[in-house]
């Protein structure tokens, strides 16, 4: 098959510019954006025209006839993202059944301009299912690296397994992404999950390692313009690890918080000050913008991230945008955790979500949920333990019995969802969520006030950072030593939490097949080495039938 792709982003392309015009904006951004971490960061590479692909290439959101493929070709070398600079670059891509590109099955091309930041989408259709292929970039002679991507099995397939990479909250400036490395190295990923966090939004020093930066990013300000996101996206994008599995198998993303601003909601950010920030519309559309040309994931309903992907009869996945509809969260000014009036998903969300789930006849049904469905209490821990939690959920510290960025701030949403799920008969329901910063195995009970004597309508498994701080790195101790006297406090609180990790960083394997759903946790031996090792951790499943989590003692 031969096409020729011509993406939206490129359709909006501006013209190239003037010499004198460019020597008098390269000369601005040689003092105002090249200066710095981002500059540092990107692969050296000769003062020449030649173009350059030093960020790497990525597919995503794959499909049993297609895959969306990525890339960010640099054409010069003042270039640079969020810079407005470089000519209108034609970049073909091909697609082949090998890696030696000896069967080619797809090709054409697209020309990357300012508009987009130079980067490109191809969304290549007419590939056979649950398939392995081969694709690279090329621009005036140049190839990018070679990556595999694999499709999704047919709708009507009997697939017996699936496995994906599930990961999420990853802060540059904390420590080093080995868990991508480490997930790249497995060579048996259908496809991996990004539950929201890929970026972080803050300036420099503000939130790094248990209070210091391990490597600097770019911008070294908090990101506020379109300029300033792409810079930001531009920075992860360098790194090796994330590369390394972005080339190895792709992508499924949803955004959270930090792709905009802390604890975003419809309105605003706690991480935004109006006016002095500018507007939030114009900062929440710039993050927006921003997203969809750095990341390989396709604009969904009214532009967000909510989605729904198939995997044969096996699992169809729900990705969900908790961010962009939501009601800001409950406060005195704000109104109750109760309050029917208030919205985690909005209402149009919610009624997708809930028909979908009704209409799916695939044996499981997977959400990808940027934050905690399951409800929490605190129980009894101590002032100690109950002052840094509350720091990192954004609590107040004088008590809440609440996390009200998460389902516990919008009750109301959960029970209607929850009622659907019971109502209907709907079982094998699983939450896959982030956020949090810690790794949990839920049962998702209808009334955690009865718990167990109350039915739990679904399963929900929590991964933890890949280097964002949890408990023990707010509190300065030894890892470990904070999750041996909270984890006890917290499941006796919580009857329907199997298990919480409070205080490691790492990532998940979730291995499905017809029986059960079963993630197998991993953890880092230190965030601060670009050289960590990986050990399992932990297992949990599920078992078909039985909407209740319990532990494995094998990683799959």
């Amino acid at each position: 098959m031969t096409s020729r792709y011509r993406s939206s982003e490129a359709s909006q392309g501006l013209g190239p510019l003037s010499p004198r015009r460019r020597t008098v904006v390269k000369a601005a951004a040689a003092t105002a954006v090249l200066a710095g971490p981002l500059a540092a960061a990107l692969p050296a590479r000769a003062a020449t025209d030649t173009p350059a692909f030093l960020h790497g290439v990525a597919s995503g959101d794959p499909l049993p006839d297609g895959v969306l493929l990525w890339t960010r070709v640099t054409p010069v070398p003042e270039a640079i993202p969020g810079s407005g600079l470089g000519p209108d670059t034609e970049v073909s891509w091909v697609v082949a059944r090998d890696k030696a590109f000896t069967s080619i099955v797809a090709k054409g091309s697209t020309t990357a301009t300012a508009a987009s930041d130079h980067t490109v989408k191809a969304d290549i259709r007419g590939l056979e299912p649950a398939t392995d292929y081969w694709f690279r970039f090329s621009a005036g002679g140049t190839d990018s690296p070679v990556a595999r991507t694999r499709t999704a099995p047919a709708a009507d397939a009997d697939v017996s397994s699936l496995r994906f990479g599930v990961v999420s909250c990853a802060n540059w400036e904390a420590g080093y992404f080995s868990a991508y490395r480490h997930l790249a190295a497995r060579n048996d990923l259908d496809a991996w999950l990004h539950l929201g966090d890929y970026i972080y939004e803050y300036k420099s020093g503000e939130y790094g390692t248990r209070g210091k930066v391990v490597r600097p990013h770019a911008p070294a300000g908090e990101i506020l313009t379109l300029a300033d996101y792409r810079i930001r996206h531009a920075t992860y994008k360098t790194d090796p690890d994330l590369q390394a599995l972005h080339l190895k198998a792709p992508v499924i993303a949803i955004w959270d918080d930090h792709e905009f601003a802390d604890n975003a909601w419809s309105g605003g950010a706690v991480n935004h000050t109006e006016g002095a920030e500018g507007t939030w519309a114009a900062r929440q559309a710039a993050a927006k913008q921003a997203y969809f040309e750095w990341m390989p994931v396709r604009p969904a309903i009214a532009g967000t991230t909510y989605r729904r992907l198939r995997f044969g009869k096996l699992a169809d996945l729900s990705l969900l945008d908790l961010r962009s509809f939501r009601s800001q969260q409950a406060s005195t000014a704000s109104g109750s955790v109760d309050d029917p009036d208030r919205t985690l998903t909005g209402r149009a969300q919610l009624d997708w979500l809930k028909a979908g789930l009704k209409a799916s006849d695939t044996r499981w049904r997977l959400v990808g949920n940027s934050v905690m469905i399951s409800p929490f209490s605190f129980g009894s821990l101590s002032a100690d333990l109950f002052k840094p939690l509350a720091k990192l959920l954004g609590l107040p510290q004088e008590g809440i019995a609440a996390n009200t960025d998460q389902w516990d701030g919008y009750t109301d949403d959960r029970r209607e969802l929850l009622a659907h799920l019971r109502s209907n008969a709907i079982g094998n329901t699983v939450f896959l969520t982030g956020d949090i910063h810690m790794a949990w195995a839920n049962d998702v009970p209808v009334d955690a006030g009865t718990y167990p004597l109350s039915a739990s309508a679904a399963t929900e498994f929590v991964v933890t950072s890949v280097t964002s701080d949890n408990l023990d790195d707010i509190v300065k101790v030894p890892e470990g030593t904070v999750s041996a006297i909270a984890a006890p406090v917290i499941k006796a609180a919580n009857r329907h939490v199997h298990w919480v990790d409070t205080d490691r960083h790492g990532y998940g394997v979730l291995d499905i097949t017809a029986d059960r759903a079963q993630m197998d946790y991993y953890v880092l031996s230190d965030r601060t080495d670009p050289n960590a090792t990986s050990s399992w951790a932990r297992s949990y499943r599920t078992r078909s039938g039985t909407q209740k989590v319990e532990r494995t003692y094998d990683p799959v």
